[in-house]
């Protein structure tokens, strides 16, 4: 993988790891109830849960790719069909405000959040329709696989852990803003406009060979 190439995803990735969903979701509630320092624990499994649907799509890539270049341009396209559909889906979803369960604090469990942050993302097949669909466009099948997905998962793990930090604290700080429908409605378009363009930037991305 080239500089440019990482340098291109490392823009995507923080697109990714920001996008609104069941990761966010949990990261919030977590934070709403234990607060940042303890409800952190819970994004810890949220990435580790990510890190395991990574590793079934390179997988399943790594047999695609050697294949050929139409079926490689297959899975590019129907990526970014995918990622522009995510973007119309989220500019017109209803602006609902967020609402997590506050719970009782008194009872909290490392090995709990760790384990209910895995769940989130491995019973969320989004997160693996959506890796498959972003992650093809920025490896070169002529090249060793390996360190290419190593720095693409690596890639993921800091972005994803900075994103989940910045959603913990949101719901342990300032979460009244996102129970504001308006506020909502534009965080929606924003995010989906942002797969709309991730999805015509990755249409005209050429791979360095």
């Amino acid at each position: 993988m080239t500089l440019s190439t990482w340098l291109t995803f490392f823009v995507a990735a923080w697109a990714i790891s920001f996008s609104p969903g069941a990761g966010a979701i949990s990261a919030m509630s977590a934070g709403l109830k234990y607060g940042f320092k303890r409800g952190y624990w819970n994004n810890v499994g949220l990435i580790i849960g990510i890190m395991a649907q990574f590793l079934i799509v390179a997988v399943g890539l790594g047999a695609v790719l050697a294949t050929s270049e139409i079926a490689f341009a297959i899975v590019k396209y129907l990526g970014v069909a995918y990622l522009v559909y995510l973007g119309v889906r989220q500019i017109r979803t209803d602006a609902a405000p967020v609402t997590v369960d506050a719970g009782n604090p008194a009872h909290f469990s490392v090995r709990e959040l760790v384990l209910r942050g895995i769940l989130v993302n491995l019973m969320n097949p989004k997160g693996t329709v959506f890796l498959l669909a972003v992650v093809p466009q920025f490896v070169n099948p002529a090249a060793s696989l390996a360190p290419q997905y190593l720095a693409i998962a690596g890639t993921l793990v800091f972005t994803d852990m900075v994103a989940m930090a910045v959603y913990t604290l949101l719901a342990a700080k300032v979460l009244r803003l996102l129970r504001n429908a308006r506020h909502i409605r534009w965080m929606n378009r924003l995010f989906g406009s942002l797969f709309i363009l991730a999805g015509v930037f990755l249409a005209t991305f050429r791979r360095h060979t």
